[in-house]
């Protein structure tokens, strides 16, 4: 039997070793590779080809949304599953409409990981019940769920904008990103305009709105 190659991607260590402890007990599985960023994320998809990525949705630097739309675009059979804190309707939409099968509560991760990649291994979809209920909470209350508007961003405007939103100067972020400290400026001033926001706290709460950072998972 073939088993399937599992990468890991979370910036909690801790949870890293628990759930490749859980998933190494299972002779359909192997963990292959482990990173704590979206950057290291898309970069391990590329050189080693995984069937599973278990992606975290918010990381520091890049998060999970933007890494996941970033590799299902160049390799589409690459199934990923979104690791969240959070049971919010937003934040699930919006990682499924980035590209991935399904999406774990990390609460759960350890009760229901090994049915969420059973799942996906068989081509479904999973979604934690209490993820799911939030998005039929919608669909009941007579109100249409809240739109994920399409961004007028660009991947790196995105990846900018997070790291404005995380406290990040703009050297800093020229640095990450490897570009010069104008480019940087650039990129903030465009952000500002297609946005039509004045101020880092706006760019901020659009940040955290729009799922790019949570600054707390």
């Amino acid at each position: 039997m073939n088993r399937r190659r599992i990468m890991i991607i979370d910036d909690h260590r801790i949870l890293r070793e628990g759930l490749r402890r859980l998933i190494g007990d299972d002779p359909a599985y192997e963990v292959i590779a482990e990173a704590d960023n979206g950057r290291d994320a898309i970069r391990l998809a590329r050189q080693l080809e995984p069937d599973m990525i278990l992606m975290d949705v918010a990381m520091s630097g890049m998060n999970g949304i933007d890494a996941t739309r970033q590799i299902v675009a160049q390799q589409p059979d690459i199934r990923v599953l979104g690791l969240s804190m959070h049971s919010d309707s937003r934040f699930v939409r919006q990682m499924l409409e980035a590209g991935a099968r399904g999406y774990l509560l990390k609460e759960n991760a350890f009760d229901e990981i090994l049915t969420a990649l059973r799942a996906l291994a068989d081509g479904k979809v999973y979604v934690s019940p209490q993820a799911s209920g939030s998005l039929l909470q919608d669909m009941a209350s007579g109100q249409p769920p809240e739109a994920t508007e399409a961004t007028p961003l660009t991947a790196r405007e995105r990846e900018t904008l997070q790291l404005i939103a995380e406290g990040h100067s703009t050297v800093q972020i020229a640095e990450r990103l490897f570009v010069s400290a104008k480019t940087v400026e650039s990129h903030r001033k465009k952000i500002m305009d297609k946005l039509d926001l004045h101020s880092v706290a706006e760019l901020t709460k659009y940040a955290i709105r729009h799922g790019l950072t949570s600054l707390d998972d």
